[in-house]
């Protein structure tokens, strides 16, 4: 659905499933993201944008409540702020602008 208002819209020239989409934006975030002289994502913190990801990909956007359901069971929210701190809500923010843009 996503896909053909994109395309109607006269954002996309062809309907392409928003999953792809959202993961081709995500490689380019993660890209860019690593191409600055800011710190790295580690593996672990890697595999949490992972999962934000997936979970965009099937419902168009992220927030604090969505943390504390599947799959983000492992710790939820505190897990989310342990890896990424004070950094955990712009985070959030950028993800939601960026993966879906």
């Amino acid at each position: 659905m996503v896909a053909l208002i994109r395309r109607v819209c006269g954002l996309d020239a062809k309907i392409t499933p928003f999953a792809d989409t959202v993961r081709k934006n995500f490689q380019t975030w993660i890209m860019q993201h690593h191409a600055g002289g800011t710190d790295k994502f580690n593996e672990e913190q890697m595999n949490w944008l992972r999962m934000l990801r997936d979970h965009i990909c099937h419902s168009c956007h992220v927030d604090r409540n969505d943390l504390e359901l599947p799959p983000f069971g492992q710790g939820g929210l505190g897990k989310m702020w342990q890896l990424f701190g004070e950094g955990m809500d712009p985070l959030l923010d950028e993800l939601n602008e960026a993966l879906v843009a």
